[in-house]
């Protein structure tokens, strides 16, 4: 300190307007004389009370200060940024996890439309098939009809060409061998 107040004072002294003023430099009369020793004064008092180491001290608390917050920042974005790394991870997790179950469920939608395909095939079939023998049972009742029908057109034909060509005698022997033979077949 004592070194900033002479380097101080010898610099105020060696200062040009100081050698600019008229008459003698060390006179309460000139007015550089008194405020240079207004000046050292003035810088003496701030020594004297410790101005500035206070000044040092709060400017040193300050820069305390600050670095505190900066590191405190620091920390900061580094919980934020490991936060959003976190959340980044977690986004694609999600999007793979999506994007799964969209493949799963394309899969199980194109299972369930070949599954529907070989159903509806088989239902076709069934049917195909049931019409089928719905279509045979039909011709095959429409031919015991036909046969039935073409059976009694034959048997009513039958009747009456045997009511008019035979006798009373030759019906009779007709009905005991038709007798016989329809005994002989039941047992």
């Amino acid at each position: 300190m004592r070194k900033t107040f002479t380097i101080s004072t010898l610099a105020a002294l060696a200062a040009s307007p100081a050698a600019a003023a008229t008459g003698p430099f060390f006179s309460l009369h000139n007015t550089n004389f008194v405020v240079l020793l207004a000046f050292i004064l003035f810088i003496g008092t701030l020594v004297y009370f410790k101005v500035p180491g206070l000044l040092g001290g709060m400017l040193d608390k300050r820069a305390d200060g600050i670095r505190s917050e900066l590191e405190e920042a620091r920390k900061l974005r580094d919980e934020a940024q490991s936060l959003l790394a976190s959340y980044e991870r977690k986004q694609k997790e999600v999007q793979a996890q999506a994007d799964r179950i969209v493949e799963t469920a394309r899969a199980e939608a194109n299972s369930a439309a070949d599954q529907a395909k070989v159903d509806l095939e088989a239902s076709i079939m069934r049917r195909l098939a049931a019409a089928d023998d719905q279509i045979t049972s039909a011709q095959t009742a429409a031919e015991n009809e036909v046969r039935d029908q073409a059976a009694s057109v034959a048997i009513a034909v039958a009747r009456e060409v045997i009511a008019k060509e035979i006798s009373a005698a030759q019906a009779n022997k007709l009905i005991d061998e038709a007798i016989t033979q329809a005994g002989s077949k039941l047992h």
